[in-house]
């Protein structure tokens, strides 16, 4: 992270005064529940707090801190893997304040229309204008909150306050990973109404289901179907009204065996693709301009015989032979691999070995494609409680902006400044174009602009200039060197690299003597977002 500390010298002077509001009181501490078998460990209890926060949360919160040493390691994991069991009250209030995160997608198409059909309605011209210049036009006749765009910022809101404030903290860190596993973009047309939808029916019911059960959620949500244009695919000849002649689409079958199940090396051929294409034919949305719902539509489907992986279809099938497909997928070993993959990169390290991998697909196998099962096994395993797992990978952007909220025990409103920082870092929420969603690995995060706006976000969090984002800020009392270490600690949960803490007490000035003889007083927030900034933070 030697970028990180060389962009520090850039924004040294950048942060300004200001002071946070104090967080509510914390709630009661969470009841005990039955311990996970953990691996010898000679890790502090704090130190694996920490380390557990860091993982399966958008990292330590004084409050979450207080409950994993409380209830040990252990018992905590149990805990947040029964998350129907996590009182989350207070996050609930919230998003109540949020009408779209309940809609139906009809009700959303309603709501919230086209700019087209709001133009057209209101009578305004539509010839010749851009799209910015139509959006201009139509705030003076129509309240914003009624444009499509507000579905986007409320569920991106409650993102953000789940991720910061949730008690239910591993299950929003799994949203995070099967939403990116299964991504959609918001920005492909009609997927901006079915984003809510597709995260709250699709995902979020089904994270300690099993992988069938996910798969199966995803595969008929029409956000998956319109993003990668399985709707639009039918039998060899097929003619649709008002649309036209139509024909194959291999998208989403290739997406299905590469990215979602197999794997690239999973062991199907271009052959097989076809195939699986073939039995999802006729799998489509009802309506998507209206209603954008699942619907089967048997006259645009192929039912001749196909053969998946050496296995075979019989002619005259309709929607079944696509859900074959699914459980072929569900069950085979290559998807058992790929999946234990992606979970240990996700929450061990970027590179696991072979044999945890082998260890947490065998446990898929063996329990049918239990979720819940599966994360146990990883989380019990001895190479997530390794010294190489410690701190080995990179913040994405989500988790640093999160994070650094949750260090300073503060609160977010998921406002504009907010999403806009992390579309200055590279991560907009819900916009990753391509089907394999955002890097789960640290290289791709790793570079001087990104570096730079981070520890921009940092100073200008400390500093209050992230509107709707309010975080308290530590006891600045005490020699200035005794102030940088006490609060670095308080942040970090670790000592900062004498590298540094050097550079951070020359950029605060920290041994310049004023002329009373006193040493110069610590700029709080300069100092606090210098350490969000620090190579110490970007880590988790």
């Amino acid at each position: 992270m030697r970028l990180a500390l060389s962009a520090l010298a850039l924004l040294l002077g950048c942060a300004t005064a200001s002071s946070g509001t104090a967080p509510a009181a914390a709630a009661s501490a969470p009841r005990a529940v039955a311990p996970l078998a953990l691996p010898p460990v000679s890790w502090s209890a704090e130190d694996q707090a920490v380390h557990v926060l860091e993982r399966l949360a958008y990292g330590p919160s004084p409050r979450d801190l207080r409950d994993v040493q409380q209830m040990g390691a252990a018992a905590w994991i149990a805990w947040q893997l029964r998350p129907g069991e996590i009182d989350d009250a207070v996050v609930d209030r919230r998003l109540a304040d949020f009408p779209s995160l309940g809609m139906s997608t009809r009700e959303l198409l309603a709501e919230y229309p086209r700019a087209k059909k709001v133009a057209e309605a209101k009578g305004i011209a539509l010839a010749g204008k851009s799209v910015e210049e139509l959006r201009l036009e139509l705030a003076g006749v129509v309240n914003p909150f009624q444009l499509p765009r507000q579905v986007g910022a409320e569920l991106v809101a409650a993102r953000l306050i789940r991720a910061t404030e949730s008690r239910r903290q591993l299950q929003e860190t799994l949203v995070d990973f099967w939403f990116n596993h299964f991504n959609v973009s918001a920005d492909k047309g009609a997927v901006r109404w079915l984003v809510s939808p597709y995260e709250r029916d699709a995902i979020r019911p089904h994270l300690h289901r099993t992988f069938r059960d996910l798969l199966g959620a995803v595969a008929h949500h029409p956000a998956m179907l319109f993003y990668l244009d399985n709707w639009a695919s039918t039998r060899e000849g097929f003619t649709a009204p008002k649309r036209g002649k139509l024909g194959l689409n291999e998208n989403y079958a290739r997406e299905l065996l590469e990215l979602h199940t197999l794997g690239v090396d999973g062991g199907y051929t271009q052959d097989d693709v076809r195939e699986v294409a073939r039995c999802f034919t006729g799998w489509g949305i009802r309506k998507p301009n209206e209603d954008g719902t699942f619907e089967f539509h048997p006259l645009a489907h192929d039912r001749g015989s196909k053969r998946v992986l050496g296995v075979d279809i019989p002619a005259g099938g309709g929607m079944e032979d696509g859900e074959r497909v699914l459980d072929l997928l569900a069950a085979h070993p290559s998807t058992a691999h790929h999946i234990a993959r992606k979970l240990a990169q996700k929450f061990v390290m970027d590179s696991p070995s072979p044999a945890l991998v082998e260890r947490v697909a065998q446990v898929y196998l063996r329990s049918g494609g239990d979720l819940t099962a599966t994360y146990r096994a990883l989380f019990e395993s001895p190479e997530f409680w390794s010294d190489a797992a410690r701190a080995s990978k990179v913040k994405t952007p989500l988790e640093f902006t999160v994070s650094a909220v949750r260090a300073l025990g503060g609160t977010t409103a998921g406002d504009v400044p907010m999403v806009q920082a992390l579309g200055r870092m590279g991560q907009p929420p819900y916009r990753a174009q391509p089907p394999t969603g955002w890097p789960e690995v640290s290289q791709p995060w790793v570079n001087p602009g990104a570096l730079v706006a981070r520890i921009d976000f940092g100073l200008k969090l400390a500093s209050g200039r992230i509107t709707g984002t309010e975080v308290p800020l530590p006891s600045l009392d005490g020699p200035p060197e005794q102030v940088v270490d006490r609060t670095a600690r308080a942040i970090l949960h670790r000592p900062l690299g004498e590298q540094t803490r050097t550079t951070v007490l020359a950029a605060l000035g920290a041994s310049d003597v004023m002329p009373d003889g006193e040493h110069r007083p610590i700029d709080g927030p300069k100092l606090v977002g210098l350490l969000l900034g620090s190579p110490e933070f970007q880590t988790q």
